[in-house]
């Protein structure tokens, strides 16, 4: 089936922007999410809702527009239980597994809106994406139902639905990935390194989503103590923690945070 593109360029010019940004943490899990399969450590078998964790996810709504960042694993459960039944475009930090394996959950948008859903990313995560679900791509005779979607690769700042999104370059371990900076918040998940032209960037913001797995180093990723380091150099008013492992227990880490900082929770809303 072939439904009408509604690019996004030039659709509202920025200035015209309402100005309110909400912000839905769907999931702020690590790549497992929590709890574990098969463990029973205190965390993962805890009745705290704000322990149970889904693979990391956020949705932006502005200007009546929902931006998805990222397909997780567990798209289909984070949108049934947030009633989000819109999906207007999906920015793509990095291709690993939790990051992008939903994308075939954008079907169900597809049947919804009766309109492709256009994606945005690096030219090497686009490119992943095209090889790794490449049916989406393809046509044969034995194609069935599958995701309309279309793919942007991005490297620079650009319009979308009246909000300026601007891609923060950071390192997952060795590997280059994107943030998201969208007006005075921004998003920056599964990251062990900020260059310093990228920090120049995240300034003084509102709030600042960053990744933190755990209290222990990662070489992949920033432990608490790395991500309130750069929190408090950035000056953000708030910083929120996510993608998170099971060795955090919410309430107590929590406790443990300075002033301005706190872990995020699946369900998390965030208003601007």
């Amino acid at each position: 089936m072939q439904f009408q593109n509604e690019n996004s360029h030039g659709l509202i010019h920025p200035s015209e922007s309402s100005g309110v940004v909400k912000a839905l943490i769907l999931g702020c899990g690590t790549s497992t999410g929590v709890p574990v399969i098969g463990c029973k450590c205190s965390i993962c078998t805890s009745k705290d809702i704000k322990n149970k964790r889904t693979r990391s996810s956020l949705l932006i709504t502005a200007n009546n527009k929902n931006i998805l960042i990222d397909t997780s694993t567990d798209l289909r459960y984070q949108a049934l239980a947030h009633q989000i039944e819109r999906i207007d475009a999906v920015l793509y930090t990095h291709p690993h597994a939790d990051h992008i394996h939903g994308i075939d959950e954008l079907r169900s948008f597809n049947m919804l809106q009766k309109q492709v859903i256009p994606c945005y990313g690096s030219e090497f995560t686009i490119n992943r994406i095209r090889n790794m679900f490449d049916y989406i791509f393809t046509s044969t005779v034995n194609s069935t139902w599958k995701p309309e979607i279309e793919t942007f690769p991005i490297s620079s700042p650009f319009d979308l639905f009246g909000l300026l999104i601007q891609p923060i370059k950071v390192y997952h371990g060795k590997m280059q990935i994107l943030g998201f900076r969208v007006g005075r918040l921004a998003y920056i998940t599964d990251c062990s390194q900020i260059p310093d032209d990228s920090k120049n960037m995240l300034i003084h913001l509102d709030v600042l989503i960053l990744g933190a797995l755990r209290h222990k180093p990662h070489p992949t990723h920033l432990s608490i103590q790395e991500a309130v380091q750069i929190g408090a150099e950035l000056k953000s008013k708030r910083v929120v923690l996510t993608h998170l492992g099971h060795n955090l227990e919410y309430a107590e880490t929590n406790k443990s945070l300075p002033q301005g900082f706190e872990l995020a929770y699946d369900g998390m809303e965030i208003v601007l």
